[in-house]
């Protein structure tokens, strides 16, 4: 394990900021020798996750465009999600983003979006971004839904509460009995998200579907017509990702 938390520590250095590293900053950066660095990054230029890049730098190879479409192609969620999702963004009344996200380690990632034609929104929302565990509709809707013993687990090692454990537990309570949250600003200002549980214990699936919205768009007739939008899309999703009812991938 040692070895492969070396690979995942040196390919999560790599993002918009510096997308290209020479072997010594690598190094630099994850406390390992140079020469280990180096057996390490020749493994993954061989396997196609890292490309020789200008002097000596090195950055993300095609590798992952590849395990990309086998996630697209293999994941049930992403699969069956996407055409919902557009179909979703086609009936709101107004410009919006779709998200679908699923827990992943001690954050939440969404795995698949979708928006209206017309939304200028900007939300730090998007596919392949892990989102903070404990702030916006998206996530807290995912925690909602977990079993008490997973998600006492998962808050003590989380921290980013900021809050006593009690009152994120009544929180996370109501919004398990209503079937929605509403936040709003808590991870975009001015944006406004309502999110719905998407939940397939067949599967292995906890995850939610959300719309993403700017405040001045919304309404309560807005919001409650978006939420009785979700609901049954959601439904629909969760019965189609059963074992029994998921298609076999391409």
């Amino acid at each position: 394990m040692a070895g492969l938390d070396r690979f995942v520590d040196i390919l999560r250095l790599f993002d918009k900021h510096k997308p290209d590293w020479t072997i010594q900053e690598m190094a630099d950066a994850v406390e390992v020798p140079a020469s280990t660095v180096y057996r390490t990054v020749r493994e993954l230029v061989g396997q196609g996750f890292l490309d020789p890049s200008i002097e000596a730098h090195y950055r993300l190879g095609a590798a992952f465009i590849e395990f990309d479409r086998r996630l697209r192609i293999s994941d049930p969620l992403i699969r069956e999600g996407e055409p919902v999702l557009r179909d979703v963004v086609h009936a709101s009344p107004i410009p919006c983003v779709a998200v679908l996200a699923r827990l992943y380690g001690d954050q939440v990632i969404c795995v698949a979006d979708r928006r209206t034609a017309d939304a200028d929104i900007a939300t730090s929302y998007e596919r392949g971004r892990p989102m903070p565990l404990m702030r916006g509709a998206t996530s807290k809707t995912i925690l909602a839904q977990l079993p008490r013993a997973r998600l006492s687990k998962l808050l003590k090692n989380v921290a980013e509460i900021g809050a006593p454990l009690d009152e994120v537990t009544t929180e996370l309570g109501g919004i398990r009995r209503r079937g929605y949250a509403i936040t709003r600003g808590e991870v975009d200002k001015g944006l406004v998200g309502i999110s719905v549980p998407l939940s397939c214990p067949e599967a292995a699936i906890n995850a939610s579907m959300s719309l993403i919205m700017r405040h001045e768009d919304c309404s309560d007739v807005v919001e409650r017509r978006l939420v009785m939008t979700l609901m049954p899309a959601a439904d629909m999703l969760a019965a189609k990702l059963k074992p029994s009812n998921a298609e076999n991938p391409i």
